[in-house]
């Protein structure tokens, strides 16, 4: 199975891994990231999440053949604080997060999440879960669709490809991915098609509104700022825009002085920043990995250090 772990090295460069310490990667995905960092610690310990089921027995045999040093959850990261509490895990020296989905999901046929190969519209990342690409597509609105396509695709033929969807249903229920590829095209007719490529941005845009991939991530960084140890580090990968705005404005609002006391000479202990920005600027894929994996082109590595 060929996985490709974008920003590899950068990422756990700036992990700062000490090898009594402990480490959580939220997005364990075919355990690129688990298996360097476990190859760090000698009494330290690898918490990992992952939504995937296939993911998760992949890796299990993979993190196995390192060491015993490490327990995974089958959950989405949302649930990363109050899962570690249970678990008597208060604070920790590092978190990653990768937001790409694996190349092992994309090239999966059955997962449904390729525009380029026929499979049932699903796009779960979480087999278990209930809500499926196939259902957005039959039951939301035309104003729903419209919105999604919009916000997540950022595709500004939306609201054309949303009513084609609503007329091509009233006839047939909408469950393959290639239909709905044809469906888009018709839509926006040939010439804009092949040029724009408006399948990349609904798939996209759906795969996020099924996984809730923004409101998850919003949700979650505040809870990893506030589990980090004092120098412990948080590294964040995203892949497009939208992520990467979410990540730019939570690590900003915590790393700078609270707009009320800004400016006094003494500003009390709780006003204060928690983390600072290691990278003001995003890391990005060398040209040497982006011609290895073209998957790494749109990455994005941010990295924040606890105070």
């Amino acid at each position: 199975m060929k996985h490709y772990s974008v920003l590899l090295d950068e990422t756990i460069n700036n992990l700062n891994i000490k090898e009594n310490g402990v480490y959580v990667d939220a997005t364990m995905g075919y355990a690129g990231h688990s298996q360097k960092i476990l190859k760090e610690l000698k009494d330290g310990f690898l918490f990992a999440f992952d939504a995937d089921k296939t993911a998760i027995n992949y890796s299990l045999e993979k993190l196995s053949s390192i060491s015993d040093n490490f327990q995974i959850f089958h959950s989405n990261f949302v649930h990363m604080k109050e899962i570690l509490k249970q678990n008597n895990i208060d604070k920790v020296d590092g978190i990653i997060f990768d937001l790409g989905f694996s190349s092992p999901q994309v090239d999966e046929k059955n997962r449904g999440f390729s525009f380029m190969q026929n499979a049932t519209l699903d796009m779960r990342m979480n087999q278990d879960s209930k809500i499926s690409a196939k259902d957005i597509v039959n039951n939301y609105t035309k104003e729903e669709l419209t919105k999604i396509f919009f916000t997540y695709g950022e595709e500004k033929m939306s609201k054309v490809i949303a009513q084609k969807i609503i007329t091509y249903r009233q006839n047939k229920l909408i469950t393959d991915t290639l239909e709905l590829v044809e469906i888009i095209k018709n839509a926006v007719g040939a010439s804009y098609f092949y040029k724009n490529h408006p399948e990349r941005k609904i798939f996209q845009a759906l795969r996020i509104e099924v996984n809730d991939e923004l409101n998850v991530l919003e949700k979650v960084l505040p809870d990893a700022i506030s589990l980090l140890n004092e120098n412990g580090r948080i590294c964040v990968i995203t892949f497009h825009s939208l992520e990467d705005k979410i990540v730019k404005k939570i690590f900003k609002k915590y790393s700078e002085v609270d707009e009320v006391v800004k400016g006094l000479p003494d500003i009390p202990q709780n006003y204060k920043p928690l983390i600072k920005l290691i990278n003001k600027k995003p890391i990005l894929p060398s040209d040497k990995e982006i011609n290895e994996n073209s998957r790494s082109k749109s990455a994005k590595l941010r990295v924040v250090e606890r105070l």
